[in-house]
């Protein structure tokens, strides 16, 4: 993506959190990044089609950042499922202006999806939350046949487990001079105590961050 679009998301991300998608106007996004609201229709035809986009860079993010865990053969599934929700509130907390706009959710892009176009662009918007989503179920399967993992409603477990997670985009404000380190804490936290909700009891003794392995540069 050039820069210069990748530029008009963040500012756009940020408008529609700060302001709200009805008062965030086109003059406002623009501003932000010192561009013409020409620039701005140059790229996006409307509003709705820049808020679609948002959303889609947003859920391109997640799922860049969790097939990795995913296709690793070397963790546990109660490992992977610890370190995708280590990810994922990560990224909610990395990437805060973005995951706000998810979090506004689909009812809201359908309120605004009134021509073809932007119907197309919420059908893909959907189906990439869905598949975002199956990659959690699909481990919580995988957790369920190796009995590290209760037996459960894979999908109404996944959907919890999201949604407790999805939950730092509310309460979570990024402090002045705040080192990675207090993320991290944040995020290893929550991934313990979403683990643990779907734990085997057999299972349950174990520790399941130690077979994680963090990216590059980053700490527990």
């Amino acid at each position: 993506m050039p820069q210069v679009q990748l530029s008009l998301l963040d500012a756009a991300a940020k408008a529609f959190t700060t302001y709200g998608f009805a008062s965030a106007s086109i003059d406002v996004i623009a501003r932000e990044i010192g561009a013409t609201k020409g620039s701005v229709y140059y790229h996006y035809r409307s509003k709705a089609e820049l808020f679609f986009a948002v959303h889609k860079r947003a859920m391109v993010i997640n799922l860049k950042a969790q097939l990795p865990i995913v296709n690793d053969a070397g963790l546990s599934p109660m490992a992977k499922l610890h370190e995708m929700a280590y990810r994922h509130a990560m990224v909610m907390m990395d990437s805060l202006f973005y995951q706000r706009v998810t979090v506004q959710g689909v009812e809201l892009h359908q309120s605004i999806s009134t021509t073809p176009q932007e119907r197309e662009a919420l059908t893909q918007v959907i189906a990439m939350r869905d598949a975002y989503e199956s990659l959690f179920e699909q481990i919580l399967q995988e957790g369920m046949r190796a009995g590290q993992l209760a037996s459960l409603d894979v999908s109404l477990a996944s959907k919890s487990i999201l949604g407790s997670l999805n939950w730092v985009t509310v309460w979570y404000r990024p402090r002045e001079g705040e080192l990675p380190s207090a993320r991290q804490r944040i995020a290893k936290q929550l991934a313990r105590q979403a683990t643990y909700g779907v734990v085997e009891d057999s299972a349950a003794s174990g520790d399941v961050t130690r077979p994680l392995r963090r990216p590059p540069g980053t700490s527990a």
